[in-house]
C-alpha cells in the first residue's frame, strides 16, 4: 500500500506544472566588450532554438522593449527609432494592447516587430500547458486584429522565468524564446535617475551581437535612446531586427540591415 501511495504521489508531482524547477534568466555582466557568461542557461535555451545574443561576432545591436503598460514614453521611443532608422522588437501584454492600441498599430506601421509577452503576465512555469497556449494565443490574435503582422514569432517570458518544460511548450506552439545579453534595473517608475544612468548602463555592457532589453515605462530610456544610437554608430555598430538575427541561423548569406 505504501508503495502504491508513493507511486501516486510521484505521478502527481510529475504532472504538476511546478514539478520542473523554475529558472530566472540572468548572467554575469561583462564590461569588457564580450558576451556575458550565462552558464548552463545557454545550452538550455539553445536546445529549444531560443537565443540571448547574436554570437556571430558581427558588430550588431538588437533593441528590444518590454511593454507591460503605458507610462507615456513609448511615443518618444518610436520617434527616435524612426528618426534614426533603427528597427526594434516590442514585447506586449494584453493590458498594453487594450490600453494603448494606437501605439501597437504604430509599432507595426513603422516596421517594428511585435513579440509576445503573454496576456496577463503569469509565471509560465506555474501554469498548465493549455493555459500557457491561451495566454500566447490571446496576444497573437489581438495583435493580428490591430495590425497587418501575420505571424508572431518571438516570446519573452514574464519576469524572465522559464524552465525546460516552458521552453519546450513554446517551441511546440511555434515560438522562439528571445532572452537578452544586456539589461539593467530600469522599470521602477518612481526611481528614475536621469538619461545618463540608462546610457551608461548600456554602453558599459555593450558587445558585438548584443540583444538589449529595456522597458518603455522608463523616462531615462526614452531620453537616452538617441544618444545611445549615435554613440553606437560612432563605435561601428549596426542595428538589426530579431528577424535578422534568426536569418543568420537559417541563411548562408548576409541579409540587408538598416
Amino acid at each position: 500500500m505504501k508503495k502504491l501511495l508513493a507511486l501516486i504521489l510521484l505521478a502527481a508531482m510529475l504532472a504538476a506544472p511546478s514539478a520542473v524547477h523554475a529558472e530566472g534568466w540572468g548572467f554575469s555582466k561583462n564590461k569588457e566588450g564580450k558576451l556575458p557568461d550565462v552558464g548552463r542557461y545557454g545550452p538550455m535555451v539553445e536546445e529549444y532554438d531560443g537565443f540571448y545574443a547574436d554570437r556571430s561576432g558581427d558588430k550588431m545591436v538588437y533593441f528590444t522593449f518590454d511593454n507591460g503598460y503605458e507610462q507615456g514614453y513609448t511615443g518618444k521611443v518610436l520617434d527616435v527609432l524612426k528618426e534614426q532608422q533603427v528597427p526594434a522588437t516590442f514585447f506586449v501584454t494584453g493590458h498594453y494592447i487594450n490600453s494603448a492600441p494606437e501605439l501597437v498599430k504604430r509599432m507595426n506601421k513603422e516596421g517594428h516587430l511585435i513579440g509576445n509577452h503573454s496576456w496577463s503576465h503569469p509565471d509560465f512555469t506555474k501554469i498548465p500547458k493549455e493555459e500557457m497556449k491561451k495566454e500566447l494565443d490571446q496576444v497573437n490574435e489581438a495583435v493580428q486584429e490591430l495590425t497587418d503582422q501575420e505571424a508572431m514569432t518571438y516570446v519573452r517570458p514574464p519576469r524572465g522565468t522559464f524552465n525546460s518544460q516552458s521552453l519546450k511548450w513554446a517551441k511546440e506552439f511555434g515560438y522562439t524564446h528571445a532572452f537578452w545579453s544586456i539589461a539593467f534595473k530600469d522599470w521602477e517608475t518612481d526611481n528614475q535617475k536621469g538619461w545618463e544612468y540608462a546610457y551608461n548602463n548600456v554602453l558599459e555592457q555593450i558587445h558585438p551581437g548584443a540583444v538589449i532589453l529595456m522597458h518603455t515605462v522608463s523616462e531615462d530610456n526614452a531620453e537616452a535612446l538617441e544618444q545611445m544610437i549615435v554613440e553606437l554608430r560612432k563605435r561601428g555598430y549596426q542595428f538589426g531586427s530579431l528577424n535578422d538575427l534568426m536569418s543568420k541561423e537559417l541563411l548562408p548569406y548576409p541579409v540587408f540591415r538598416l
